[in-house]
């Protein structure tokens, strides 16, 4: 029987106006870029990496990895970075994530995996991340949530999203994103505790 490829897509395709209009992407946590980060923790849970942005390829020759610009027109949020992974690889299980999460779990496909619904978000209870998994076939409502006018995250998840709780002490960092100089301080002081080999 054919399997087609866990694709794992990061999302860098924002800046930041509370880090002075920055490309987070770049920004540097402990000598090494934010995305560099995401890379080490998600290659190791898919088959394949990609990278969705507007920005030149060229900029992340670096990573040696694909990148993908958004389908549809315009400065769309997240969803539409999604949306174009989704219509790439339209018959692969793919999970995405923000850049800005240097922390992500070790297990976060597998437990995404085991859960229900064509859509899963991580949650702790209160909020979510930004680490969905999608099932395959899913480019065409996120496309048509995207034309009605939606752009926001959370109330695509609202409607169609299935949450998973990620809400063991060892979770706590997935929920550290990077927005602000405060948020990288704090990345980089947790560093060294939540990058120690796996047992």
């Amino acid at each position: 029987m054919l399997t087609h490829p866990t694709v794992g897509l990061i999302l860098a395709g924002g800046r930041s106006r509370r880090l002075g209009g920055r490309d987070k992407t770049f920004l540097d946590l402990a000598g090494r870029p934010l995305i560099a980060h995401v890379i080490a923790r998600l290659a190791p849970q898919v088959d394949m990496l990609a990278i969705n942005s507007n920005a030149p390829p060229e900029a992340f020759a670096a990573f040696g990895l694909p990148v993908i610009a958004d389908r549809k027109p315009g400065q769309l949020g997240p969803l539409a970075g999604i949306h174009a992974g989704l219509d790439a690889w339209p018959e692969s299980p793919m999970i995405t994530v923000a850049v800005d999460l240097p922390f992500l779990p070790h297990d976060l496909v597998a437990r995404l995996q085991r859960a229900g619904g064509a859509c899963r978000y991580a949650s702790d209870g209160a909020t979510h991340a930004l680490a969905l998994w999608w099932q395959p076939g899913q480019a065409a409502a996120v496309g048509e949530f995207l034309d009605r006018g939606g752009r926001s995250v959370r109330d695509w998840l609202g409607v169609y999203g299935t949450a998973v709780r990620f809400d063991r002490p060892t979770d706590n960092d997935l929920f550290l994103n990077i927005n602000t100089e405060e948020d990288l301080r704090r990345a980089a002081q947790r560093l060294p505790s939540t990058t120690e080999p796996r047992s």
